[in-house]
């Protein structure tokens, strides 16, 4: 199937109203469990608070180990992460939000989540299109779709799932496809507003 036949996909997150870093995804028929932010969901997502952002999100690309992933099918463009791959998370950094390398020795000026792990949860990351149209400095970076750990137990705001999941997942999606993260319904701590710093 060429990636411009990949139907437009409404793919729906909804928290767990009894456990808020917990959900399930739900593309048409496919639905699975998965693991959200340690502080739930959110209406305003603000950098390092743990949240997963509510709201209607592209997905951009998908970067994954060639190492240790084979038979990859996605319709979104896909890119091998290679080690010296990182992620800006610095609201001071010029390439906040966005794609960057590490140098062969030393470090960045700039705080940067590596996408090479040594666990396997970037084995498929997902780039969720959360504040990067353009990036706004401290409203939220680094929000993917990734592997969970196998307790599922919370992100630091991103979505979570299985392996098998994933690859599964990642043959439904492609570039019309959008991410709804919906906020809970009622008072409790998934659906606060976070206050700005």
């Amino acid at each position: 199937m060429a990636i411009d036949d990949i139907p437009a996909l409404r793919v729906i997150v909804r928290a767990d109203p009894d456990c808020p870093t917990t959900g399930y995804l739900q593309a048409g028929s496919f639905v699975v469990p998965v693991a959200l932010g340690r502080a739930g969901v959110a209406a305003q997502k603000r950098e390092g608070d743990g949240a997963t952002p509510a709201g209607s999100w592209p997905l951009r690309c998908v970067f994954y180990r060639r190492d240790t992933v084979s038979g990859l099918v996605c319709g979104l463009p896909q890119q091998p992460v290679r080690p010296s791959d990182g992620w800006s998370d610095d609201p001071r950094d010029p390439d906040y939000n966005r794609l960057v390398a590490f140098p062969p020795t030393g470090s960045r000026c700039f705080s940067a989540e590596r996408m090479w792990r040594d666990d396997d949860l970037y084995d498929i990351v997902v780039v969720v299109g959360h504040n990067d149209d353009p990036p706004v400095p401290g409203l939220g970076s680094a929000i993917f779709m990734h592997l969970a750990r196998p307790d599922f137990s919370p992100t630091e705001g991103c979505i979570a799932m299985r392996r098998a999941d994933m690859l599964a997942f990642c043959k439904l999606i492609g570039p019309q496809t959008l991410l709804d993260i919906v906020l809970p319904e009622g008072g409790n701590a998934a659906s606060r507003t976070v206050a700005p710093d």
